[in-house]
């Protein structure tokens, strides 16, 4: 055993930051699954070794209980400290490769990360539309979270705090805390004309939550899902990777427009957004309401009915939502408190028929075993003591206000060259580019000046697609909003008109 106390010895670094026994037991850790000590081979008495290498006797004999607790060592007492087997079952590891397999072409894939991946993950990974950037001008569908009120929810959350019971420091109940689901009920039947009782509800962690538990419980792998041509990819990335085979529905200025041949072959699920169609805007009329609720009742489709931002609309009224039409109880309601309040807080609900409740409540609590009871107990008291609504109200006109500047720059910049899509509603418009430009280069073009946008040829699933430009506003103070836009136009005018001489130019 000189050998090991000379190396030993070599490799321990005294004035190293790291504890001398965090470093010895690294070191024979090493040098038994390399090798250096073969198994069966018996270790120093913890005196000797401690003695070689001049250290405490307690760190040797700390050393060896950790390795013997490891599985590194084995101890017999009389008998002494042995290294034990640890060397890979060779029967497990050396079987040959299935027939037909190439083990060249395992060995090649096993070295690239898509070779890791199943092939929803591979497409998932490809089809991200996730941004490395979530705040700036313009990145849409981010609120101003400088305006929210921090201090009330401050004093709010203290309060709480002094008084909490241990039931709001465990696990929540199935459907979330109660008094939040009460709340909520009242504020949907009033701010969306959402028909619901506190049963009903079921709080998650976002519009992605909710939508991935629906499709758990209601769908099963392969069944089809209507979309909508261009959709939210988020959404569109929880469905698919759930299994469900996608089918875009076209869009127009009504809404979602099915074909005869898409109504010939009923979906399981349709995710909607009738109120403010994500990203290009428009609003579901009132007939293809009915029609499309008609048409999940007699076929028994699940409309999944996402409601994101429709409380923000300028110049009218929020519109009332799918769900208060439903007689047929088959519209899952679902939204989220990220928009209106900040995304950090991750709370979000659903509003499911009243026979799924049940099952909702047990679903959620068995895959997700959600928290944040004390968040769902302040966000309670926020909506409760009527914050939400003045917040809601405030928000409604700062937005407005920087919607309006905005627009007023594009028209200053472009006249009308540029059309702007969906500006009645939501944190975003969409920026029309002509159809020879390419959104995506100018989308990475804007990033490299400081300006985000988002490409809308991102948002559709075939290949007939709308070049434009999806352009927040919400987070962008007042006196930022025509300095930004004027870096934006310089990169759109020289992405898209310097290079298409004969396209009709911006506004001098």
């Amino acid at each position: 055993m000189e050998i090991l106390s000379e190396w030993l010895s070599a490799q321990l670094e005294q004035e190293s930051a790291e504890p001398v026994y965090r470093q010895l037991l690294h070191l024979m850790q090493q040098a038994i699954l390399t090798g250096r000590l073969a198994p069966g081979t018996k270790l120093p008495s913890s005196r000797s070794l401690a003695g070689d290498l001049h250290v405490a006797r307690n760190t040797v004999l700390h050393v060896y209980d950790q390795l013997s607790a490891e599985g590194y060592v084995l101890s017999t007492t009389g008998s002494g400290t042995y290294v034990a087997d640890t060397r890979p079952d060779s029967a497990a590891v050396s079987l040959p490769p299935l027939d037909g397999a190439d083990p060249a072409a395992e060995t090649t894939a096993a070295a690239s990360p898509r070779g890791d991946m199943s092939s929803r993950g591979q497409r998932l990974i490809d089809q991200a539309g996730v941004s490395a950037k979530q705040w700036g001008a313009f990145m849409p569908g981010v609120p101003d979270v400088a305006e929210f009120p921090a201090r009330t929810w401050s004093r709010l959350q203290s309060r709480l705090w002094r008084s909490a019971s241990h039931g709001l420091l465990t696990y929540a109940p199935g459907g979330g805390y109660r008094p939040l689901r009460r709340a909520l009920s009242d504020y949907l039947r009033v701010a969306r004309s959402v028909r619901c009782t506190p049963d009903q509800i079921i709080i998650t962690t976002g519009i992605h939550q909710s939508i991935d538990l629906t499709v758990r419980l209601l769908a099963d792998v392969g069944e089809r899902a209507w979309v909508e041509e261009p959709c939210y990819w988020g959404a569109r990335s929880v469905l698919q990777s759930s299994g469900l085979k996608l089918t875009p529905i076209p869009i127009d200025d009504e809404g979602l427009n099915p074909s005869e041949a898409d109504l010939r072959d009923p979906p399981r699920i349709a995710l909607v957004t009738p109120s403010h169609q994500y990203p290009l805007g428009m609003v579901m009329s009132l007939a293809r309401r009915r029609t499309l609720l008609e048409y999940a009742r007699q076929h028994k489709v699940w409309i999944i009915e996402d409601d994101y931002d429709s409380e923000f609309r300028y110049g009218s009224r929020p519109l009332a939502s799918l769900q208060g039409l439903d007689d047929a109880n088959q519209v899952i309601y679902v939204g989220s408190l990220g928009k209106l309040l900040f995304p950090g807080l991750r709370i979000g609900y659903m509003v499911v028929p009243e026979r799924l409740a049940p099952i909702f409540r047990t679903g959620v609590a068995e895959l997700y075993r959600e928290g944040q009871l004390m968040q769902q107990a302040v966000l309670a008291e926020f909506i409760m003591d009527g914050y939400l609504t003045s917040h809601v109200r405030r928000m409604r006109t700062l937005y407005g206000e920087r919607r309006q500047l905005l627009i007023d720059a594009v028209t200053r910049h472009f006249g009308d060259a540029l059309p702007v899509m969906g500006e009645e509603a939501g944190l975003h418009f969409v920026l029309g580019l002509p159809e020879h430009a390419d959104d995506r280069a100018v989308t990475a073009a804007a990033l490299d000046a400081g300006v985000i946008v988002r490409p809308l040829t991102g948002y559709y699933n075939g290949e007939q697609k709308r070049q434009g430009l999806l352009t927040g506003y919400a987070c962008v103070p007042h006196e930022e909003i025509e300095p930004a836009f004027a870096t934006l136009a310089r990169v759109i005018e020289e992405q898209v008109f310097a290079r298409a001489p004969h396209a009709k130019r911006r506004a001098a």
